[in-house]
């Protein structure tokens, strides 16, 4: 492959993936492309672990800060600016690396996504007024109903996506699942992607439950009642359902704190599982250990393989 060709370094949440792809560039002229759907928005940086001034600084960050937490991005736009991005990268002579662990992007660029119908704040408002009458999993036996192969593939519990698949039904009167196979593929990229999977699932919960700890201890809840006396936010729109950002919200407007660490955590875990999920449904994927010593030189060697075959 050309040595300047996009490469790909996906994992679940807390594997490591910022600080490996900041080694990769003491190494090589990498510009990093964010691969993360909470990295987009503006204000939001505790509890994303957004990289630091410094890092981005030191290393070029691109599809960071890019909206505001009231606003939307979508899966097909990711794809979009990600290959407008790789290819004015390459331009300069430097290596566009996709850093990031949001799975439903990576299926974006690497398949192809037509338009999909933009959201309707109405219409979610109306999903979100009765899912707070009859729950989720209400909701998602209803979404089984009428789109059964995505509500195979969702928890009970996915608000996000569940609200998402119901809108486009109510919008188009079709399922999301048909719309999806009927959208062309010829958009889709054919990137290499190295995998940080942890061999050990309970090094990462460790980790994972440390990293909450620290989000809190880091101000974590000031971040979200800032967030909060803005107003206009509220826990129906994406950025607001964030992981640790919704169970922040929920303690603070309940003034009880008591049990936020144990509910941050297992939502922060149970995130990662759905990640590891998606990735072991990559075939192509080149996996790192990242519980392994030394993983980022594991990394930074394939990388450098990759770019001289």
């Amino acid at each position: 492959m050309n040595e300047f060709s996009p490469i790909c370094l996906a994992g679940p949440t807390g594997t490591g993936k910022t600080a490996c792809a900041l080694k990769i560039a003491d190494y090589l002229p990498v510009e990093i492309i964010s691969v993360d759907s909470a990295l987009v928005y503006r204000g939001m940086d505790i509890g994303t672990a957004k990289p630091s001034s410094a890092e981005r600084a030191a290393v070029p960050h691109h599809l960071i800060d890019i909206i505001d937490p009231l606003d939307s991005y979508s899966a097909a736009e990711f794809a979009r600016s990600a290959q407008s991005l790789a290819t004015e990268i390459r331009s300069r002579g430097r290596l566009p690396l996709l850093v990031g662990g949001t799975m439903l992007y990576f299926k974006a660029l690497f398949e192809g996504l037509s338009d999909l119908p933009q959201g309707d704040e109405d219409l979610r408002d109306k999903l979100d007024a009765q899912a707070a009458e009859i729950g989720w999993p209400a909701m998602h036996a209803e979404l089984a109903r009428v789109d059964p192969t995505t509500a195979d593939r969702l928890a009970p519990n996915d608000s996000q996506r569940i609200q998402r698949a119901l809108e486009v039904w109510h919008i188009t009167g079709r399922p999301l699942s048909v719309l999806y196979a009927e959208q062309s593929r010829s958009t889709g990229v054919d990137w290499p992607l190295i995998s940080l999977e942890p061999r050990d699932r309970a090094w990462l919960h460790q980790r994972l439950d440390q990293r909450f700890e620290q989000m809190l201890a880091q101000g974590l809840l000031d971040e979200v009642r800032a967030l909060r006396e803005r107003g206009d936010l509220h826990l129906g729109l994406p950025s607001m359902r964030c992981v640790g950002y919704r169970q922040a919200w929920e303690a603070l407007a309940a003034n009880d704190f008591s049990d936020l660490s144990e509910r941050g955590a297992a939502a922060t875990r149970q995130l990662a599982k759905r990640q590891i999920t998606w990735l072991r449904s990559m075939p192509k994927r080149l996996v790192v250990a990242c519980d392994e010593p030394q993983a980022d030189l594991h990394v930074l060697a394939l990388l450098q393989r990759l770019m001289a075959a």
